[in-house]
């Protein structure tokens, strides 16, 4: 596909031509967001496979849902709140199996980016490992709120068109769990950072993307419900 022919197309025009019959339009939107969607889910799951399949049960939602869209708010914003929706009901259906998303050192390293892997500090690596343990005992939904807003950087205003609740109840979440992380996270305070900030991942989505044997191919040309996986929550 030649994405310089989309270079000048904003989101909301691609998922109308995507709607029109575009067969590359919803591929392109893929290519945009597929990482930061990835991230998110990876965070707030805490399992590669599983993360992969959310963000791929989003993307099947989103590809058939699309004329749903009505422009209440970005797209980008209307991908996040489907993928967030995706990976909650994942990780209810893992609580109710009394599964735990992070268990041992093996699985904790999967979650560092691989540019994280290869050039940060073993101290930082440690830190995140330790953040990403702690990050994932806490509910489901005070996860969700802290991943957005502490380790995304996202606005609390975004994060809760994202989780489509009120601002107030994802304040609330935050608080909660940065307030249950604080015991968690005591002994790394001398690392002269606060223990209940989660920033330490925040905004270094850049180098992330989807396992490509697990993730959605080629979205935009062909229906993806072909693929693995049943549809998110839209």
């Amino acid at each position: 596909m030649d994405n310089a022919r989309f270079a000048d197309t904003n989101d909301q025009d691609l998922l109308a031509q995507h709607v029109a019959g575009e067969p590359d339009a919803f591929g392109e939107l893929v290519r945009r967001h597929r990482d930061r969607l990835w991230a998110v889910a990876l965070r707030t799951l805490g399992d590669r496979e599983e993360a992969a399949d959310a963000v791929q049960d989003a993307l099947i939602s989103a590809f058939r849902a699309a004329h749903t869209f009505r422009g209440q708010s970005a797209v980008t914003t209307w991908l996040h709140r489907i993928t967030v929706n995706a990976c909650l009901d994942r990780a209810r259906k893992a609580a109710s199996r009394k599964t735990a998303p992070v268990d041992d050192a093996d699985r904790l390293d999967q979650l560092l980016e691989p540019h994280e892997s290869a050039e940060a500090p073993a101290e930082r690596q440690d830190l995140h490992r330790e953040l990403l343990a702690a990050l994932a005992k806490l509910p489901v939904e005070q996860r969700a709120a802290l991943v957005l807003v502490d380790m995304q950087g996202y606005p609390v205003a975004e994060a809760a068109r994202i989780l489509d609740v009120p601002t107030g109840t994802v304040k609330s979440r935050c608080a909660r769990g940065r307030a249950r992380l604080v015991p968690m996270l005591t002994h790394l305070r001398g690392d002269a950072r606060d223990s209940g900030d989660l920033t330490v991942g925040r905004n270094r989505t850049q180098g992330t993307s989807v396992p490509p044997a697990s993730g959605p191919r080629d979205a935009g040309a062909s229906d993806p419900a072909a693929a693995k996986g049943g549809g998110g929550r839209s």
